[in-house]
């Protein structure tokens, strides 16, 4: 992915008002970010936790969605999977992530969901720069795994999209 910038990342929100866009908490350390490995920048708001964005390329421009995390369960440790890069979490790890769909119906209270990692590091584990625990074992080499993520992500907005 491309560096980005703040200005950018507000007009890219299809599920949101621009109102709602220009609210929203922007990490303030874009210029830090690992862009070369990233499929998509992702992240909570600090002040509201189960609020979260995800920002990436797709057909030639820059796509944002709100996101909302489903509650966690406290005092059950489970393992989960991550839709997107299939890393397997303990506990908190993987949550179940909605986005109101765009246009008429997310106006009308549509959604779509879909479990993520909690961090949305989806990129960083799939390359082997993040670590959730001992690998499973995975048969797929790494450019397959990132085309995984690149598809699945590709799926999920054009489910928000409809």
């Amino acid at each position: 992915m491309l560096a980005v910038t703040e200005s950018a990342i507000r007009k890219s929100f299809v599920n949101c008002s621009q109102g709602e866009a220009k609210r929203m908490a922007v990490p303030n350390d874009l210029e830090m970010r690992p862009w070369g490995d990233l499929d998509f920048l992702g992240w909570r708001d600090p002040a509201a936790p189960q609020r979260a964005y995800l920002v990436t390329e797709s057909d030639g421009r820059l796509v944002g969605v709100v996101l909302r995390a489903a509650a966690h369960q406290v005092g059950r440790v489970r393992r989960s999977m991550c839709s997107l890069c299939l890393t397997t979490h303990l506990s908190d790890g993987v949550s179940l992530m909605t986005a109101r769909k765009a246009g008429p119906g997310g106006r009308q209270g549509d959604s779509v969901g879909t479990y993520m990692c909690s961090d949305l590091a989806c990129s960083l584990y799939v390359r082997g720069k993040k670590h959730a625990g001992p690998p499973m074992p995975e048969p797929l080499p790494q450019p397959e795994r990132i085309d995984r993520v690149r598809a699945s992500l590709a799926a999920f907005l054009r489910k928000v999209a409809e």
